[in-house]
Formats: C-alpha cells, sequence, structure tokens
C-alpha cells in the first residue's frame, strides 16, 4: 500500500470512528423521543439497551473471525453498513422492529469499533498508543456532539432528518473504505516474541479475568450515564432538556476534555496512579449527580464524571496488553465481551430498578455502586502487583 494510500485510509478510519461516537452513545438521547411514541415504562425502555449490546456482543464475535483472516477492512464496511441500516430501522413505527434497529446498530458497532483499533495499530507499529489515543479522541467527539445533533435535527419529534444525515456518511465511508486493501501487518518487532506470547495462557490466569471483570464494571458505568442521563436529566427538570449546555452535552465534552489532557497526567503519575486518581473523580462526580436538585448542579455533577472516567478504557487495556504482551491483543475477545455484557447489563438494571422502584434515581445508585466496585478492585489489583513485586 503506498504511502499516499494508507494516509487516506487514515481519514476515512477516523471519519467513521467519529461517526461511531455518535451511534453508539445515540440510544440514550432518542430514548425519551422512543418511550413516547410507544407508550413505554422505564423497564420497556430499557429493552433497547440489551438489543444493542446483543449486537455489539455478535459483532465483537465475528470480529474475531475477521481478524485471523487479516480481513479487519470487510468486517470494517459490514460493520458501517449495519450501523446505517440499524439507524433506519430505528424510526420504524412498529416497536419489534424498532428494536431490531437498534440490535443490527449494535451489530455495526460491534465489528466496527475492534476492527478500526487493530488497523490503527497495524498502521501504526513503532506508536501504537499514540495513535489509539488519537483514534479514540475522534470517538469522543462523536459522542459530544450527539446530543446536540438530535436536539437540532429532530425538533424533539421527527427522527428522520437525523436518520438520513447520520446513515448516508456511513453508507458513503463503507463504499470508499471497501477500496482499500487491509495494510500489510508490521510485524518486524512483535514475530520474534508471537511464538513465546502466544502459548502464554492468558484466560486461564485470574488476572486476566480480574481486568476484563475491571472492563465489565467500567463499561457498564459509561454506557449507563450516557445511556440513561438525558432521561434522568428531563425527569429533574420536568420536561425535555433542549438547551446547548445540558447535562449529557457537559458529560460528553468533559470525557472529550479529560481524554486530551490525559498524557499530562501520564508524565507524571503511573498508570496505577491515574486509574485510582480517574475513580475517585467518578465517584465524587456521581455523588454529585445523585444529590443534584436542579440542571446546574446535575451538569457540574455529569462534567466531573465525565472527565474522570475519560481515560479509565484506555489505561485499562494498556495494563492488560502490558501485563500479557503486545499480542494479547489478539488475544482479547474476552476483553471486550466482557465489557459489552457489562454495558448490557448495567443499562438494563437501571432501567429494571427504576420500574421497580418507581423512581429513576433509584436505577442511577446503581452506578454509584459500580464506581464503589472499581475502587475496591483497583486496590486489589495494585495489592497484587506490589505483592508480586516483592
Amino acid at each position: 500500500m503506498q504511502i499516499s494510500d494508507n494516509r487516506r485510509l487514515k481519514i476515512l478510519l477516523h471519519a467513521v470512528f467519529f461517526l461511531s461516537g455518535i451511534t453508539t452513545v445515540l440510544i440514550g438521547q432518542v430514548l425519551p423521543l422512543l418511550s413516547g411514541r410507544f407508550g413505554l415504562n422505564d423497564l420497556q425502555a430499557g429493552y433497547f439497551f440489551p438489543a444493542q449490546f446483543a449486537g455489539s456482543l455478535i459483532g465483537t464475535l465475528c470480529t474475531n473471525w475477521f481478524g485471523r483472516r487479516n480481513n479487519f477492512i470487510l468486517a470494517t464496511v459490514i460493520g458501517c453498513s449495519a450501523m446505517a441500516t440499524g439507524v433506519f430501522f430505528m424510526n420504524a413505527n412498529v416497536f419489534p422492529v424498532c428494536l431490531f434497529g437498534f440490535m443490527l446498530n449494535g451489530f455495526g458497532i460491534g465489528l466496527t469499533l475492534p476492527s478500526i483499533n487493530m488497523l490503527i495499530m497495524e498502521m501504526n507499529p513503532l506508536r501504537s498508543a499514540a495513535a489509539l489515543s488519537v483514534l479514540n479522541f475522534f470517538w469522543g467527539a462523536g459522542a459530544v456532539v450527539c446530543k446536540q445533533f438530535v436536539d437540532r435535527t429532530t425538533g424533539g419529534s421527527d427522527l428522520l432528518p437525523m436518520i438520513l444525515i447520520l446513515a448516508t456518511p456511513l453508507l458513503a465511508g463503507a463504499v470508499f473504505i471497501a477500496f482499500f486493501r487491509d495494510p500489510a501487518r508490521a510485524k518486524a518487532d512483535v514475530a520474534a516474541n508471537d511464538a513465546e506470547e502466544s502459548r502464554l495462557p492468558i484466560w486461564t490466569m485470574p488476572l486476566a479475568w480480574a481486568i476484563a471483570l475491571f472492563n465489565f464494571i467500567h463499561v457498564g458505568f459509561e454506557s449507563g450515564v450516557g445511556g440513561w442521563l438525558t432521561t434522568y436529566a428531563d425527569r429533574l427538570n420536568g420536561e425535555p432538556v433542549l438547551q446547548l449546555l445540558s447535562p449529557t452535552f457537559l458529560y460528553f465534552l468533559f470525557f472529550l476534555i479529560g481524554r486530551a489532557v490525559a498524557p499530562v497526567f501520564f508524565s507524571f503519575l503511573k498508570e496505577d496512579q491515574v486509574l485510582l486518581l480517574d475513580l475517585g473523580i467518578m465517584l465524587a462526580g456521581m455523588l454529585t449527580v445523585l444529590l443534584a436538585g436542579n440542571l446546574l448542579w446535575l451538569g457540574i455533577g455529569a462534567s466531573i464524571s465525565g472527565f474522570g472516567t475519560s481515560s479509565v478504557f484506555p489505561t485499562n487495556l494498556s495494563r492488560f496488553t502490558r501485563t500479557f504482551g503486545p499480542t494479547a491483543t489478539r488475544r482479547a475477545t474476552p476483553f471486550f465481551i466482557c465489557g459489552t455484557l457489562g454495558a448490557a447489563s448495567i443499562t438494563w438494571l437501571i432501567g429494571y430498578l427504576s420500574d421497580w422502584s418507581g423512581t429513576l434515581k433509584a436505577g442511577m445508585y446503581s452506578l454509584l455502586v459500580c464506581v464503589a466496585g472499581l475502587i475496591i478492585l483497583q486496590l486489589v489489583l495494585m495489592g497484587k502487583k506490589a505483592k508480586d513485586s516483592v
């Protein structure tokens, strides 16, 4: 592949990753509209989350198949097409068809996100961490604009303009990316270690599952906030929140800011210290969210939570690859699956607890439990590391 082709492919992949940031968190922004359309309670509305994450789980499993055949390009093309088609189905007036749309969108997300991450890693073998940080910054940018994008294009009721604006570039991206070949794997340094590291039985080790459990809880937290914060803000406000600086917008804005400034923290803190600091910030943010009596304090709590959670996922993934070697990413499917299962479980649990108790705040308290669990697990992992180093 020529250098110019490599650069063009990178531009397309970053553009698609930006769009995937919108489609990933779109569910939380359209949830109030769909609840009103179908007359759903919180438990019924919560079914959208398992539908999307079930599709994402299937897509993630399929990514493993494409990876063994060095065909992440095809996986990305199929994923973009699935996201575009799924978004179209979201406008259906039949509840099961709308659910299927979320499942298809999730399938596309599950295929696209890991595939593009792997492609960027292959094209940047000597600076993969920095390249992935830039890539995930684009996902965060998509998540930031999602709330305003939905508000401005739907007018609070009509999904079709939003769907057309979002699905068209996704389909265009699929078409353009299909003309590229998968970049040759730059394996000069990795190949020498493949034989030894591939024999490492990662998933027979409790440490691997502890890190995967951390991912389960954290991705569940992220998805829970992203999925339910808009509805929670609307309930607190007494009507849909359509202002620019909504709590959801602030959450994703500070999520993006946190990813931008994360390298500053890593310059003088170790990964475990950064994780513990992030979790402390998340705890303060969630306490503020739950105690907020108006949109001002809810926005402050959302901002703090977004900043705290921003660098947790890439840092935990870095911990996984640093612990088990660079080639561990090729056998990281259980790690990503745990994240998908966590997202489905926590978002559903919030809806269930809300319906059971009669108040959404009860469901949101599960997010506080998630942060507490992450802090305990992080302290355990740090203690094990200190013990092993003795």
